[in-house]
């Protein structure tokens, strides 16, 4: 049977802070890109799962919110998966600039949390 929802956080490249709700036999961990002021890309782990693997299959319906007040930013994804075969769902989520205009930032969630005891389930 599915388990609630937990709540972790985490601290992007320019120190904007997340809050995460996440499904936790199913979220792995969540990276974030963003541009840099030289024009490159920076990705990193904003949040991983503490847990060393699930304790229970996911449901087939699994959630995720992503929040960060300072940016004005709060998305909750849905994810219908059956045969619970999705590894990865890609966000792309428009901010305010402190520069003229907007910038894109690109979540990345993944699942393939290990079954309990290194077994299948």
């Amino acid at each position: 049977m599915a388990r609630h929802n937990r709540e972790g956080t985490g601290t992007d490249q320019r120190g904007h802070r997340y809050a995460i709700s996440y499904q936790p036999d199913w979220l792995r961990l969540v990276k974030v890109t963003r541009g840099l002021e030289s024009g490159r890309q920076s990705t990193m782990t904003l949040f991983r799962n503490p847990a060393p693997g699930r304790q229970a299959d996911p449901g087939e319906r699994v959630r995720t919110r992503i929040t960060s007040p300072e940016q004005d930013l709060d998305f909750e994804i849905a994810v219908t998966d059956r045969n619970r075969a999705v590894k990865r769902v890609r966000v792309a989520y428009t901010v305010s600039s402190p520069n003229p205009g907007s910038e894109e930032i690109v979540f990345t969630l993944e699942n393939d949390m290990p079954p309990p005891n290194g077994g299948d389930t």
